[in-house]
């Protein structure tokens, strides 16, 4: 189905993230490349006008860590969009001020590859490394902006997740 961008809350950009999920319920985490501070997340990014949510979780998780459709099965996608605003600073930064923060729909795939499937320099790297954790490992580790989007992406998927 073609997301309509009419339904994104107003002054949000369009946004897709994916959990990737290994088969022991553990899910993909990278550092940003970008900081050398702690700032773990899930793959994410912006969606173009007419992609569809599953077509852009698919670019964006092969864009940022080099898995494919074939690599992964679809389980679920969030049911709302879900917004965060950006701290004050960055927003008047990001997207030339445009966006007070980002409005997300997220899509939980079960990774069927291998570790060795994944490959952080595939594209322009947004991660310096990543690795399989639980889920409040990983909502611990990101950024504190983000984290009640983590927490509500987390426990809509809570039934694919290791405890």
């Amino acid at each position: 189905m073609i997301q309509r961008f009419d339904t994104v809350p107003k002054g949000y950009r369009p946004n897709v993230g994916v959990v990737l999920i290994n088969r022991a319920g553990l899910v993909f985490g990278g550092q940003r490349a970008d900081t050398k501070t702690p700032a773990w997340q899930m793959p994410q990014g912006g969606m173009d006008q007419g992609e569809t949510v599953q077509a852009a979780a698919l670019r964006e998780l092969a864009e940022e860590t080099g898995v494919g459709a074939a690599l992964v099965e679809p389980l679920a996608e969030t049911e709302a969009w879900l917004a965060y605003d950006l701290p004050p600073d960055l927003a008047a930064r990001m997207w030339g001020g445009r966006f007070k923060g980002q409005a997300q729909k997220w899509v939980a795939l079960r990774f069927l590859g291998t570790d060795a499937d994944i490959d952080l320099e595939c594209h322009h790297p947004e991660f310096s490394t990543w690795r399989w954790l639980r889920a409040a490992e990983l909502e611990a580790g990101i950024v504190a902006f983000k984290r009640p989007i983590y927490r509500a992406v987390l426990a809509e998927f809570a039934a694919f997740l290791s405890p």
